[in-house]
């Protein structure tokens, strides 16, 4: 893998990641109160506002698709965490107990994080950065096909017979979401 793509992905994730702790310095880890498949539909939606966004060339609210890409990342982490505290859902009651420190959510953010580039790494190895060559619009798609897939895993009650599980959905998701990016940029500088 080249260095510039170890760079890019290093560049593109700080930023995800910068919006991400500003956003628990302002809520915290409110977040802990969603359910796995809560976190799932407000992946899709921001997923299926950048496939509107595309399909019409135009959006109606100024925010170009970056930050969507940007929060379908931070929200598939955030999936990955509460799939690792085993989707332990609180209540009104429960949420002061059980708030995550900022050293607890920084530790689970860069294991999640580090996982996806370690991934990242290695496919790209074996298929030779084809990413550079597709559109920002297939990693689209690819996107909101992983979440169809985790949407059914979901209802399926976590059960697979041969498939990959809903972490290993998000892991690709977070890697699409990185590559977007990537593009974008690119675009923007050239």
């Amino acid at each position: 893998m080249s260095s510039k793509t170890t760079t890019q992905y290093a560049n593109a994730l700080e930023k995800c990641k910068d919006i991400f702790f500003k956003k628990i310095q302002d809520y915290g880890s409110s977040w802990r109160m969603l359910r796995i498949s809560s976190v799932t539909d407000q992946v899709f939606i921001k997923a299926q506002r950048i496939r509107s966004i595309e399909q019409k060339g135009e959006s109606k609210i100024d925010e170009g698709i970056q930050p969507e890409f940007m929060g379908i990342l931070n929200y598939s982490i955030i999936a990955l965490i509460q799939l690792e505290l085993d989707e332990v859902v609180l209540t009104e009651n429960e949420v002061e107990g059980d708030k995550l420190s900022l050293e607890e959510v920084t530790k689970f953010y860069n294991k999640h994080a580090d996982f996806a580039q370690n991934l990242m790494m290695s496919k790209n190895h074996d298929y030779d950065e084809a990413w550079r060559d597709m559109r920002v619009s297939s990693f689209t798609d690819l996107i909101l096909t992983k979440l169809m897939r985790i949407k059914q895993i979901e209802d399926n009650k976590g059960e697979t017979v041969v498939s990959e599980g809903i972490d290993s959905n998000y892991y690709d998701i977070i890697n699409y979401a990185i590559f977007a990016l990537i593009q974008l940029e690119e675009k923007e500088e050239s």
